[in-house]
């Protein structure tokens, strides 16, 4: 147990410091303070004393200059229990400071601001304050260090329950929590000191800050354990900012079926659904309603549909609403940019199923144009960590390329726009046949282009007739064209770039299919 005899109060967010020293009054604990904090506490009728009382030298410099001085940090690092530490202590009239209060300048409210002044924001990077969190809670078996204002009232708590004392654990996880708190500090004045050179990829040093959102059940199987963390500084709507509006919990796979699913509607500027089971689409469509693209998109693989995760990029409305709580249906996510007054009631009460649909409100989404390309794709891999720039863009730097014969008509090509789109998002080797802006067969995750051509011929059936195709990656072979001419597919979209190009262009013409060349690859693995 630690005896707080001795505190040192500096906070530039002030919520409830008066209250809490006041608190800390009762126990006799004496409060060195600085600048606007000691004149709050003054104010308030708080007898403290001046840092530059309490050091003999004056604060200076704007300011800049007040804590950083040896009987600061000589009474929070001295050790209690090292003679030569005490005896130093004494010989140079340090006092021990048994607990400091200290939350730190707002670096990050001052960058957030519109056409804020390189001066201003390096005028709000806190020195003193983090100096003397972090010689405090290194030396965390003497000294608490206070930097959440949250904690104040569980603090006092502890602090009468014990006549004045915190506890070793108490004191250890404050310090946890400051350490995590300059780190996040630092990273911020890092990654706003980096960009004021430009980007730079791949950087040099890559820091990541993610803080815990919800302890899962399990992981992808129930013998995996399992979290979510939410990333710091994260503006895109996406599934980590989401609002929960009802449901159980989401599970790991709830997770990444649903940020897939809202991912794909994301690319679209019209009205959009998709369809997410496994990680892949077994449904995407877009529409003039919201209920035509959510009708039309379940309709590719209904089986496949059942238990899936459902996303649209525009706000749910009651004739959606109704038609997803079909209670033939199963649906586990439910995620839209807003649910407009009555339908969480529908979603949530028509069905069985109903008291544990997760409904997520993202807010509105952006527009295709708009997507963040400072966010990055990562990918863990044992003792590393593989980085690589999102997805966003569609063709390569010549465009689409006509390379049949026959050049696709108008409604072709804007169906094989469609059909690009949403092979993006499925998994390779992948191929999706489309028709009137809606996915009828999807072929995904496959070791052979060919295979996942039939499966795809496979799921779309007699609907393949009159509809278009669209590969993830070039066809190696012609094999895929056949399977495409015999299901009846008019038009094929896929990167080029094969050795058998030349093949393929043929056997296509040999079907009058148009094909169009794209110059850019989607795999994804």
């Amino acid at each position: 147990m630690a005896k707080i005899v001795r505190a040192l109060v500096s906070v530039s967010d002030k919520a409830g410091i008066v209250d809490f020293v006041k608190g800390l009054k009762e126990f006799d604990v004496e409060v060195i303070s600085t600048g606007g904090t000691a004149r709050m506490l003054s104010q308030a009728g708080i007898a403290v004393t001046q840092i530059d009382d309490y050091t003999g030298f004056p604060e200076m410099m704007d300011g800049r200059v007040k804590t950083l001085h040896p009987k600061v940090h000589g009474g929070l690092l001295g050790v209690r229990d090292n003679s030569d530490h005490v005896a130093a202590m004494e010989q140079h009239g340090i006092k021990p400071i048994d607990m400091v209060v200290v939350n730190l300048y707002p670096f990050e409210a001052t960058i957030a601001k519109p056409d804020v002044a390189l001066a201003e924001a390096i005028e709000n990077i806190d020195i003193g304050g983090p100096s003397m969190v972090r010689s405090a809670a290194k030396n965390n078996r003497f000294v608490a260090v206070v930097t959440n204002p949250t904690h104040y009232g569980a603090i006092l708590d502890e602090m009468k329950s014990s006549g004045g004392e915190l506890s070793q654990e108490t004191l250890f996880s404050l310090a946890s929590e400051a350490f995590a708190l300059t780190a996040h500090y630092d990273g911020a004045i890092a990654d706003y000191f980096q960009k004021q050179h430009g980007e730079e990829f791949p950087p040099q040093t890559l820091r990541l800050e993610f803080e815990l959102a919800q302890k899962l059940r399990y992981g992808e199987n129930p013998h995996q354990r399992a979290a979510f963390y939410k990333q710091s500084r994260q503006s895109e709507p996406a599934i980590s900012s989401a609002e929960q509006l009802s449901g159980k919990a989401l599970s790991y796979n709830n997770i990444m079926d649903a940020d897939g699913a809202l991912e794909i509607v994301k690319n679209f500027d019209g009205i959009a659904v998709s369809v997410i089971k496994h990680a892949n689409p077994c449904g995407c469509a877009i529409g003039k309603t919201l209920k035509e693209a959510y009708v039309r998109a379940h309709a590719c693989d209904p089986v496949s549909a059942f238990g899936s995760i459902v996303a649209l990029n525009r706000p749910l409305d009651l004739e959606t609403a109704t038609e997803i709580a079909d209670p033939e249906k199963f649906i586990e996510v439910v995620i839209a940019p807003e649910f407009e007054e009555g339908t969480v009631e529908i979603l949530t009460t028509s069905t069985k199923w109903g008291k544990n649909v997760r409904l997520l409100r993202t807010g509105k989404l952006p527009r295709p144009s708009e997507r963040s390309r400072r966010e990055f794709d990562l990918r863990k891999v044992i003792g590393g960590l593989l980085l690589q720039d999102r997805d966003l863009d569609q063709f390569g730097e010549e465009g689409l390329k006509v390379v049949s014969k026959r050049q696709p008509t108008e409604a072709e090509m804007e169906e094989l726009k469609f059909a690009w789109t949403v092979v993006k998002c499925v998994k390779s080797n992948a191929i999706v046949i489309s028709k009137d802006f809606a996915g009828v067969g999807v072929g995904a995750g496959q070791m052979s282009r060919v295979d996942s051509s039939r499966i795809a011929v496979s799921k779309a059936g007699d609907r393949a007739k009159g509809g278009v195709l669209a590969s993830d990656a070039f066809f190696p072979f012609p094999d895929a064209v056949e399977a495409a001419a015999e299901a009846g597919v008019t038009a094929i979209i896929e990167p080029g770039g094969a050795l058998r190009d030349k093949q393929v262009i043929e056997a296509c013409d040999k079907h009058d299919i148009a094909l169009v060349f794209t110059g850019m690859r989607h795999f994804k693995h």
